[in-house]
């Protein structure tokens, strides 16, 4: 008899704690959006109750987002599930996710109580979200970690109060696969009321072992696996989804009665989206969406590739999203017109109305190719990235001088525009770039401190286009900017820029509701 695998997405929630992560609500709403075309189960928004930002961010993707469960996040603390509630109760299927430490170490150590009041507030917990909302999802947080009866008493209890969906939490990457498949097995057969819940993992990756632990609880009765894009998550990340599903597709002859509804042609754009949103990098040899996953450099093994694919080839990278041969069906160059232009960005996977195409066309894809012989993907992605998605009263970059050398003081003359207003600013700096953030810090009035700047080619050549991210942070908030150019120099202001307006936006969400 076939089993499915519900896929919950935490991307949005626990990705999001990545250290070096920031994503806005925009941001956080157009993943969601990726995240139900890839056809996941189950989004988690969010923590609701953590922040004005993050409670907007949950109620957003809940009346927008169509198609998965919309889960929040709360503590087993009455006011956490109100706010929960609050988020969520806009989507078509809503579910609250509420836990608490079950481990003596986090219940002496965080919670300060003993075993019976936590498995009161428990109780209490699910209780109340099950008067709220029909699906509740219960986590006894540390569960790898509970002594084995109290972990029985916890998981019986909550069920009796209405969970209908048990996590077990490697909270801290502390299991082996083989004993956390006992684990599974063993609760499954000391709980009398366990066939009254859907049974979940949530593996954390601090041994290296997040996905083996995942898959190996599948096979002892485990059916839904909580995961995330690339594997991000608090310190060395959650299990990776990409890496999950495709083990359980590629190994039908071992996971034989296994299956997820992933629509995986999706797991590549989704990677690369939510990698360059949150401004991590995907390691190239990272399974599935690295870069170097399906580059074959031996000798040999090129020999072995070019007679019979399968020979060093497992999965297909078309059969992920990978992009094949569309650049040479259809070059892009400057006597491409709007139609092929949007022919090319539907197949990546953008949407435009008229009079957006007329905008990218104009403003961005044509001066472009202006500049290159040929525009690829890679050009197309970094744009509808750093230029298309600007709030109404953002500063745009109208342009930048620069003035620099060994023999002279770096210069840099910066001319912004927000809402039909010019402004221009010249200041001096160690370098062009720096004086250039000197210059955009005078015309905003906001000081930033620049924690990270990094700039790759996103495509070949010397006309490639250049791509710098920066990670600035200012009172609190930290912002992600992207910008893209033939330019380095012009690149690297409107990612400045870029992350100066989502500073602008996130202040709006600074004080308490």
């Amino acid at each position: 008899m076939l089993a499915k695998i519900f896929i919950f997405d935490t991307t949005l929630r626990d990705g999001e704690q990545s250290p070096g992560a920031a994503l806005n609500i925009e941001e956080k709403v157009q993943i969601a959006h990726h995240l139900a075309k890839l056809n996941v189960d189950v989004i988690e928004a969010g923590f609701p109750i953590s922040s004005p930002g993050d409670f907007e961010a949950v109620s957003r993707i809940a009346k927008e987002v169509e198609g998965p469960e919309i889960c929040g996040l709360s503590r087993a603390l009455e006011p956490d599930i109100t706010r929960c509630w609050e988020a969520i109760k806009h989507s078509q299927k809503p579910r609250i996710h509420t836990f608490v430490g079950t481990s003596d170490i986090h219940i002496k150590g965080i919670l300060r109580k003993n075993r019976e009041e936590v498995l009161k507030m428990a109780v209490d917990a699910v209780s109340y979200a099950r008067s709220l909302c029909k699906i509740v999802e219960f986590s006894p947080m540390d569960a790898t970690r509970t002594d084995l009866a109290y972990l029985y008493d916890v998981i019986e209890a909550t069920i009796a109060a209405g969970a209908s969906i048990i996590n077990i939490p490697d909270t801290v990457g502390y299991a082996i696969p083989e004993v956390f498949a006992r684990l599974i097995l063993h609760i499954k057969g000391n709980v009398p009321n366990s066939h009254k819940a859907v049974f979940s993992v949530h593996c954390h990756n601090d041994l290296g072992m997040a996905v083996a632990n995942s898959l190996a609880a599948l096979k002892n009765g485990a059916r839904q696996v909580e995961c995330a894009i690339n594997g991000f998550g608090e310190r060395a990340g959650n299990a990776s989804l990409e890496e999950v599903v495709m083990a359980i597709q590629t190994r039908r002859g071992y996971f034989c009665n296994e299956y997820t509804d992933i629509n995986v042609k999706e797991i590549y754009p989704i990677s690369r989206l939510t990698s360059r949103l949150m401004g991590i990098a995907v390691p190239p040899n990272k399974a599935i969406v690295g870069a170097n996953a399906f580059a074959h450099s031996s000798g040999i093994h090129q020999d072995g590739y070019i007679k019979n694919r399968q020979t060093f080839e497992i999965i297909k990278p078309e059969d992920i999203g990978v992009p094949a041969d569309a650049e040479e069906r259809l070059p892009l160059s400057s006597r491409s017109g709007r139609k092929g232009l949007n022919e090319r960005l539907r197949e990546l996977g953008y949407k435009l109305s008229p009079e957006e195409l007329i905008k990218f066309y104009d403003l961005y894809f044509s001066p472009l190719a202006d500049k290159k012989k040929e525009v690829h993907d890679a050009d197309l992605e970094a744009i509808m990235q750093n230029e298309m998605r600007l709030v109404s009263d953002a500063y745009i970059l109208e342009g930048v001088q620069t003035l620099s050398g060994s023999l002279t003081i770096p210069t840099a003359t910066v001319r912004l525009k927000r809402n039909g207003e010019i402004f221009c600013e010249a200041a001096s700096g160690d370098g062009p770039v720096d004086a250039a953030y000197k210059a955009i810090d005078r015309i905003t009035g906001i000081t930033a401190e620049l924690t990270d700047y990094n700039i790759q080619a996103v495509t070949h050549g010397k006309d490639a286009i250049g791509e710098v991210t920066v990670k600035i942070s200012s009172n609190g908030q930290v912002a992600v900017g992207h910008g893209a150019s033939t330019d380095i120099i012009e690149a690297s202001a409107k990612a400045y820029v870029n992350a100066i307006n989502k500073l602008l936006v996130a202040q709006k969400f600074t004080e308490p509701a």
